[in-house]
């Protein structure tokens, strides 16, 4: 059965992240997606990048499904792993021990703005334990910069994320990358995206 699910801001966004992982991604090792949603944007980036191993992850079964259900579209079933179940709070995140040996990043696309502040301290301290020295843990979203919004598109879609829940909203920069510092990260590189996103590259600045 296609469990399939189609999330339009996919399209849009995944040439242009592509586009800036080219850069840094090294030709080996594994990648850990958290919160991988429908699941377009790992398969993207396997049939992108098929010399390394791109780890998906959800919390959502319905969402676990429809990236089982992409793997098998795409015919990478033999290369993609099947989605993990993680939940960036429940720690230690389970993952397999292959994973971690071989794991050179971390990335999160489109999701602390969609969860608690929780989620983000949780994303960042577990990061942490799993990086080494030098890897990255990249973010991809809307933020506030100086605690303002970059555009009046961003300042009505927190609104409207607020509305939904009132633990959701869109982050301070300064806020999330002091999050990193306390975890070991710094704060690499900002680069601004389409859509009014940034692309956040953190470091792991020791083991």
């Amino acid at each position: 059965m296609d469990k399939r699910l189609f999330f339009p801001a996919t399209q849009r966004n995944r040439k242009s992240i592509e586009g800036v992982l080219y850069k840094i991604i090294k030709k080996n090792g594994s990648i850990l997606e958290i919160g991988s949603g429908s699941g377009e944007h790992g398969v993207f980036f396997q049939k992108r990048f098929p010399k390394i191993v791109w780890q998906t992850s959800d919390p959502a079964s319905i969402h676990r499904e429809s990236i089982s259900s992409w793997i098998d579209y795409e015919k990478l079933n033999k290369k993609m792993p099947q989605p993990l179940m993680i939940d960036v709070e429940k720690i230690p995140w389970k993952i397999p021990l292959k994973l971690i040996y071989s794991l050179q990043g971390i990335i999160s696309i489109n999701m602390i703005h969609v969860a608690p502040w929780s989620c983000t301290e949780a994303l960042f301290r577990e990061s942490g334990k799993l990086l080494n020295k030098g890897r990255f843990l990249i973010l991809y979203g809307p933020f506030k910069i100086d605690n303002k919004h970059t555009s009046q598109s961003n300042y009505f879609f927190d609104n409207s994320l607020k509305m939904q829940n009132s633990l959701w909203g869109i982050r301070n920069l300064e806020e999330v990358s002091d999050e990193g510092k306390k975890n070991s990260f710094f704060q690499q590189e900002i680069i601004n995206m389409p859509a009014n996103n940034f692309l956040i590259i953190y470091r792991k600045d020791s083991n």
